[in-house]
């Protein structure tokens, strides 16, 4: 018989989009999430309960990167539940602070957010757990020996022919975009500024591109108006992405209303997501938005010419006479290009041809 006298993990850690992603993949190996975001409350959990696991940021404070609260975690383990494995996972450690995370503080790994892999992640997961105490199982003579659950990790997969280029300055959240573009089975490029993305994009042919605006660290920066572009890196990169056809997602916190609706109208973004309301589920549902948009670009391409010119122009509500008019053809030929139209996407009317020109984007281009 097992007894489980603890399945809970304490997550410790200030930024809500490292909160949402170390929960998911806690929650998924069926463990019990307790996040928290400061000392004060963290040292409060570490009293009222014991933990199996904890996962401590260094940093507790976002106005101060030389913030170490995340220390005194580790020692409040130490003291108030020993049998917890603990692990510092942050983008702020140097070489001797980790090494004192090991020696001094008593965790069981210390991990850098930059190199952030959420399949290493569950395998140092597993490992912890395995080094954990709060898990028993009761022998045949009534007595307490420790052992870890089984956890199944997932299997690993052969490389995705996906390839997604991320522009991104911050290390963090270059971490966390790849983290979930991995997720989404791209193989993925990172680069942190202009001349690095730019070399990037002549290279190499991308399926997807991740843009944040505003390139620079010197701070300072306006949210601009529409013509009020200037020392916004990314906008220049919008320009290529759109040149070469590739599905872009700008990822920033720096544009105004009148901004994003240029950026939908100038450069023909896919979407904007602000970096204040950051939701990862919602950038992955883009994502699926993305490929599924272009499946359907690939089915285009067994049309012609003049079937793809008749598709726009029926998208665009025209009746026969109408597309027949606007191409200098006659009717008859007009529903000829739409029978074969209909049987190369696999469709069999107006309304079902419709919604494929809009979901490759055939009416924007």
């Amino acid at each position: 018989m097992s007894v489980r006298v603890s399945d809970r993990v304490l997550v410790v850690e200030d930024d809500s989009s490292w909160q949402q992603v170390l929960a998911e993949i806690l929650t998924d190996l069926n463990l019990t999430v307790d996040i928290l975001g400061d000392l004060e409350s963290a040292l409060e959990a570490i009293r009222e309960r014991s933990h199996r696991l904890a996962v401590v940021d260094l940093s507790l404070d976002k106005t101060n990167h030389r913030n170490s609260d995340g220390l005194k975690v580790l020692d409040a383990i130490q003291r108030h539940d020993p049998g917890c494995a603990s692990m510092l996972l942050t983008g702020h450690a140097t070489v001797e602070i980790a090494v004192s995370v090991l020696t001094e503080h008593g965790a069981f790994t210390c991990l850098r957010k930059e190199a952030f892999v959420r399949s290493e992640f569950r395998e140092v997961i597993r490992q912890a757990l395995a080094n954990s105490v709060p898990w028993a199982k009761v022998s045949s003579n009534g007595k307490a020996v420790h052992a870890a659950p089984e956890v199944e990790l997932s299997p690993v997969s052969e490389p995705s022919s996906k390839v997604a280029l991320v522009i991104e300055d911050d290390a963090g959240w270059r971490s966390l975009l790849s983290e979930l573009l991995a997720e989404a089975d791209y193989q993925i490029r990172i680069c942190s500024g202009f001349g690095d993305a730019l070399g990037h994009l002549g290279r190499e042919r991308y399926d997807l591109a991740i843009v944040d605006l505003s390139l620079t660290q010197q701070g300072g920066w306006r949210s601009p108006s529409v013509g009020s572009e200037q020392g916004l890196d990314g906008y220049r990169l919008l320009t290529s992405t759109q040149a070469s056809g590739i599905p872009t997602i700008v990822v920033s916190g720096v544009a105004s209303p009148d901004a994003i609706e240029h950026m939908y109208a100038q450069y023909g973004i896919f979407t904007y997501l602000e970096k204040q309301n950051f939701d990862r589920r919602t950038f992955l549902q883009v994502i699926e938005e993305i490929q599924d948009s272009y499946e359907v670009v690939g089915e285009l391409d067994e049309l012609t010419d003049r079937e793809v010119q008749v598709l726009s122009l029926l998208a665009k509500g025209m009746t026969n006479q109408e597309i027949a008019t606007a191409l200098v053809i006659s009717a008859n030929t007009v529903k000829r290009h739409l029978k074969a139209i209909y049987k190369k996407l696999d469709i069999t009317n107006r309304a079902a041809a419709t919604a494929k020109a809009i979901q490759a984007g055939l009416l924007a281009r």
